[in-house]
């Protein structure tokens, strides 16, 4: 079989397999994340077969491990939301007042007497204090009916540890069945470059992962501190989406400084001042001591083109494609750069007629000149 007849091959093969990935986006995301799950655990699993354990035992251990753990952060986690909930929608009345006597004061300033030839301010204010309290409880039922809704994906909670169980116990033999199906040709090249993968994954991986966790912990422990309702539960969900980058920060920061200006007044500064300093401090540390040590040239993407693959591949494949941009892209990035070595090694790029040393020399008197 000719070179060309190969690519067009693995071509075909690679758009039906994209394709189908397209097709299926709707019900991907409990198998991508037990694909992951499995990825991320396997070297524990090696680890455990290492000392004596089978298989089958090390990988029911682990699984039954990251369950455990998973419930226990779920039952610590469910009632403090539910606390902090109630005391929101308990403020809300006082909230209310506030943004009313807030809206007042700019009534009776400077803004009140430009705006006053055009429209009736007063009138403006009083109704928008009288129905504040009701838009932010309809705000909160609509919340609360689209949190029923993704608990509704409880599909994610039950399939994604079958599917990780699985995929765990059948890791190795996979591997190996796939090895068996390369190329013989290519076997050795494709090896290398599916080791180079899974160096950038694994690190980025491990990386991102306490990246993730440390922010968590300090926008949790921050954001308590400074008094914000739901603090722990934005500051805790803002570390965990950081896995996605810039997503985390930018979603928390806007949340929890809304959520601020709600529960202290536009006017309270200070307590305002406090929740943007938290996000502030974090994404100085994250972006000038936790990112550079921990991930660090891993995945070895320039940040515009992370930006650019969490649009793509969130446009192609909604939330599942943004979880998977960057190790996607950073699996792409290592076939980028070894077909810019192959182009490099190649004649297209050096040539096979006149060689540098044949071209003629220009003229240097006169390129002097010039």
């Amino acid at each position: 079989m000719t070179v060309q007849r190969q690519a067009l091959f693995w071509g075909i093969g690679l758009f039906v397999f994209i394709l189908l990935l397209w097709l299926l986006r709707g019900i991907l995301l409990p198998f991508v994340a037990g694909l992951a799950v499995a990825y991320l655990l396997d070297p524990f699993a090696d680890w455990l077969e290492e000392r004596g354990f089978s298989r089958l035992l090390a990988t029911s251990i682990i699984t039954v491990i990251f369950v455990l753990l998973i419930v226990a952060f779920l039952v610590l986690l469910v009632p403090l939301l539910y606390e902090q909930t109630v005391a929101l929608v308990e403020s809300l009345p006082k909230i209310a007042d506030r943004v009313q006597e807030w809206l007042m004061h700019l009534n009776q300033g400077r803004l009140g007497e430009v705006l006053s030839g055009t429209t009736d301010i007063r009138q403006t204010i009083d109704k928008a204090g009288a129905g504040l309290v009701s838009w932010a409880l309809s705000a909160l039922g609509e919340v609360w009916k689209q949190g029923v809704a993704i608990i509704g994906l409880a599909s994610l909670a039950v399939i994604t540890p079958i599917v990780a169980f699985y995929m765990l116990l059948d890791w190795d033999n996979m591997v190996a069945r796939v090895d068996e199906l390369l190329p013989r040709e290519h076997a050795m090249t494709i090896r290398g470059l599916f080791r180079e993968m899974d160096a950038v994954l694994a690190g980025f991986v491990r990386g991102q992962g306490t990246v993730c966790l440390v922010l968590g912990t300090f926008y949790a422990v921050g954001l308590s501190l400074a008094g914000l309702n739901l603090g722990l539960v934005v500051g805790l969900g803002a570390g965990i989406i950081s896995f996605i980058p810039y997503v985390g920060t930018i979603s928390g920061f806007l949340v929890a400084t809304l959520l601020a200006i709600l529960q202290f007044g536009p006017q309270d500064y200070v307590s305002i001042g406090f929740v943007v300093g938290v996000f502030v401090i974090g994404q100085f540390v994250e972006g000038n001591f936790l990112t550079p040590k921990l991930v660090g040239s891993r995945v070895g993407l320039h940040p515009v083109w992370v930006m650019f693959a969490l649009f793509a591949f969130g446009a192609l494949f909604g939330f599942v494609g943004v979880l998977l941009a960057v190790p996607i892209a950073a699996a792409i990035g290592v076939l980028a750069r070894f077909g810019v070595r192959s182009y490099v090694a190649s004649p297209l790029y050096q040539g096979s007629g006149l060689g540098r040393q044949d071209l003629p020399e220009p003229d240097r008197d006169k390129s002097d000149n010039e």
